[in-house]
């Protein structure tokens, strides 16, 4: 055997380390987390100083009985884990798990996976940082007690199968005020006033007022004045000016950069950035620190030197502003800035060009510019157009990079002006006073919400993408493409003809990819900013990132922190479970004109629904489901009583009805037994849908239908061989079996089929309905620990609900 063991995360990693590293070097994989809290209860000694009880995963079992082995029979194990808080902790619970003799265990860390970089490691061994594991742990416990005592009120207050986390829900509370802010947005509008005039008899120059009219009647009167007018160049400034490179990527740059200019999201950049570390192509991807290695400011500044010439090079350091960053190594740069290519995916190597860009052009000289700004008189009229123009003197980083930017405004970029001087007369070739309206505030896209929590100290580089997608997977927030409405607008052009007036149509509002809050995300979070204020207060939750902060330099206590955040939190748990009514966003819109019952909208067991009727009336209530573009809160009268035309009779096909409806599920049509979905995204809509259009979804339907059965049996018609969404698979009654990969699905016999679904182990429940009430029934006897003599013995011998945070 060998003599070193070292134990890495995964196994890109381990393969790339073992390259570096001699025969006395075997490198194996823990493949993540080998210990965790088990989901099945709270799995926290509360009574006893919040101590975890952490066991080894089932699918890690293996895993640890290898590594114990290898272990045991190394002379020295090296513990190769990220440099983060989350890379020491997976150390710790490896030293644990496995028994390490601390006199032969070393920990060693690296922020890029190069020879160098690993022989260096190698050389300079430190200890288990117990700092760093206690500030992870400080989050995993809190985490963990805030989600499991927060679910069971939102289960009996709301609806079942809801859920809350600490840093989740506050990012939902974002979008939720976002799009409030949008919904009570009134746009205002004022028109824009651009002119193109003729300068030396042919080329163009554009210009626009600096001052908009707020009505058409103003515009007008200028256009007018415009009429009987002389235009000359007024004043010609021109004036040196530079532009300077922004600072290499941090987590948060990097992911904002990637939504920008390659369209990925925030999970998928940070993907595609772990494949590159652990192959060994750039530093380690999840960090706060803009800062750069010396060796890196020489490789950079050699590469440029030879690239682009020793003018374009220039070296910088730049200073961390993000508060509180623990990661502060360095920024996210390639590990050899003399590779300007790799190899690999379309993905990696397209990110890995953005990264070798970003951090090129952040030791390059500034790009000199020269602004131009020209002043046209308007001889009848007492405003100047404005013109403006830029030229490159000096490209300097420009040549490599430009940082792109969230502005989604309409104004146009400055371009290159013609040569004039001043008193010289300008021809007019058009003049445009076009009505423009004030924009709502943009809605979050992944990566600007990323910005958001950043800037209010929210978060770490590990948590912004299992944060944007854990909120998405609970159904609070869904991402989505939204189509644009038509609007009119007023636009009057004066040219040699005179001024002619008109109303034209545009397309606005329309939105790609951007987070808008569910219908029971916004009833979520009403409740817990009415109940759990402190706990949703984004300065609250700042200070906690704080005091993690704290506790990872040693200044603070981790069960000491929790102790004093728990006693608070436990007594609103209690009170809000005992004295909290129930939440559905209930809004009431008027009377059914038929039943002059009344008519509202709420949260129902399925989702948001319309009633007419109570529950205490003889006859019971209709109910109707929202479409998925209906929304609780702006939803009016008419909309919702439209929605008990449904099911509604579209025609019938070979003989039978066709009914188009809304489900659980959403939108369908029903024909016979057959349940056809109606999708949004083909334009489709159960009020409208036509005959036709019923029929070809029918159709598609039952042809998917009959292409689904791969084989049956008519011996056991239980037992079928069906093509899935991931793959075929035999169904056995109620039973899905995988199917092995090196069987022919087409060729198994029944007898196969039996002997497979035997040897297939039964799917667990989830226990829900009756698992989520004894949880929520022993939440509320739950006491807070007292300083010296605790009451939370109950809390400890009582199970916990089954809910992840």
């Amino acid at each position: 055997m060998a003599k070193n063991l070292v134990i890495v995360e995964s196994p890109a990693k381990a393969k790339t380390i073992e390259g570096f590293l001699g025969k006395d070097f075997v490198v194996k994989s823990s493949f993540g987390h080998i210990r965790d809290l088990p989901g099945k209860d709270i799995s926290i000694d509360i009574e006893n100083n919040f101590e975890p009880k952490y066991v080894i995963s089932d699918d890690k079992k293996k895993v640890v009985a290898e590594l114990k082995k290898l272990s045991k029979s190394s002379d020295m194990v090296w513990l190769a884990t990220d440099e983060d808080r989350e890379g020491e902790a997976i150390s710790w619970h490896l030293l644990e798990a496995l028994g390490l003799d601390e006199k032969k265990t070393k920990r060693i860390v690296f922020h890029e996976i190069t020879k160098g970089a690993i022989t260096h490691a190698i050389e300079t061994p430190r200890a288990l940082d117990k700092n760093l594991v206690d500030a992870q742990q400080a989050r995993r416990v809190l985490d963990r007690l805030v989600g499991y005592e927060l679910s069971p009120i939102l289960w009996k207050k709301i609806k079942p199968s809801l859920s809350a986390g600490r840093v989740q829900s506050v990012a939902v509370r974002l979008i939720v005020e976002r799009e409030r802010e949008i919904m009570n947005f009134n746009a205002s509008s004022s028109y824009r006033v651009i002119g193109n005039f003729v300068i030396g008899g042919k080329t163009i120059l554009k210009a626009e007022l600096p001052k908009r009219f707020p009505s058409m009647e103003e515009a007008q009167d200028f256009l007018e004045a415009c009429a009987k007018s002389e235009f000359s160049i007024a004043d010609l400034e021109t004036k040196p000016a530079k532009k300077s490179p922004t600072a290499p990527f941090t987590t948060s740059t990097l992911q904002q950069e990637a939504s920008r200019k390659l369209g990925y999201s925030v999970s998928q950049t940070m993907m595609i950035a772990q494949r590159l570390y652990e192959s060994g192509k750039i530093t380690y991807m999840r960090t706060d620190s803009v800062n750069l290695s010396e060796t890196a400011l020489n490789g950079a500044r050699n590469e440029i030197i030879s690239a682009y010439g020793k003018e374009y090079a220039q070296t910088r350091k730049y200073a961390t502003k993000s508060k509180g960053a623990q990661e502060a190594h360095e920024a996210i740069r390639p590990t050899d800035f003399a590779v300007h290519e790799i190899g690999g995916s379309s993905q990696e190597s397209r990110l890995y060009d953005l990264i070798w860009k970003r951090s090129i052009a952040s030791q390059m000289s500034d790009a000199q510019l020269e602004k131009t700004t020209v002043k046209i008189d308007v001889s009848k009229a007492d405003q100047d157009f404005v013109a403006k123009g830029e030229v490159i003197k000096f490209e300097g980083f420009l040549k490599v990079y430009l940082e792109s930017t969230d502005d989604e405004s309409e104004e146009e970029k400055e371009g290159v002006l013609p040569p004039m001087k001043v008193g010289e007369k300008l021809g007019l070739k058009e003049i445009s006073a076009t009505q423009r309206f004030t924009q709502h505030p943009p809605r979050y896209q992944e990566a600007s919400l990323v910005r958001k929590l950043e800037e209010l100290g929210i978060g770490r580089p590990s948590t912004y993408a299992p944060t944007i997608s854990t909120v998405q997977k609970r159904g609070y927030v869904i991402k989505e493409a939204r189509e644009g409405v038509e609007r009119k607008y007023m636009q009057l052009t004066l040219d040699a003809k005179g001024i002619n007036k008109e109303e034209r149509t545009e397309t606005t509002g329309a939105e790609k990819n951007k987070l808008f809050p569910t219908d029971i995300g916004m009833v979520v979070t009403d409740f817990l900013l009415e109940h759990f204020e402190r706990i949703m207060d984004y300065s609250f939750t700042a200070n906690v990132e704080k005091q993690f902060d704290e506790i990872a330099e040693g200044q603070r206590k981790w069960n000491k922190m929790i102790e004093t955040f728990y006693k608070t939190f436990h007594t609103n748990v209690v009170d809000t479970l005992e004295n909290a009514d129930r939440a559905s966003g209930e809004r009431e819109l008027g009377k059914d004109p038929k039943t002059g019952k009344k008519l509202i909208v709420r949260i129902g067991r399925f989702g948001p629904m319309a009633q007419i009727g109570d529950s205490e009336d003889e006859d019971k209530p209709q109910f109707a489901s929202l479409l998925p573009t209906q929304n609780l809160e702006t939803i009016t009268f008419e909309e919702a009583l439209d929605l008990f035309k449904l099911p509604r009779e579209v025609g019938e096909y070979k003989g039978e009805k066709m009914f188009a409806a809304i489900g659980r599920f959403g939108p369908y049509i029903r024909y016979g037994k057959l349940f056809a979905s109606i999708k949004k995204a083909d334009g489709d809509d159960p009020m409208t849908i036509t005959h036709d259009r019923a029929v070809e979804i029918v159709q598609a339907k039952i042809q998917a239908e009959k292409e689904k059965y791969i084989k049956v049996f008519e011996e056991d018609p239980d037992v079928q061989v069906l093509k899935g969404r991931f793959g075929p698979y035999i169904k056995h009654g109620k039973k899905n079996v995988k199917i092995p990969k090196d069987v022919e699905p087409s060729s198994l016999t029944l007898e196969q089929c039996l002997k497979l679904s035997a040897e297939a182990p039964d799917k667990k429940g989830r226990g829900a309905a009756s698992t989520k009430k004894t949880a929520a029934k022993k939440t509320t006897t739950k006491k807070a620990p007292a300083k010296k003599k605790t009451t939370a013995k109950k809390t400890t011998a009582k199970k916990t609900p089954p809910k992840k945070k």
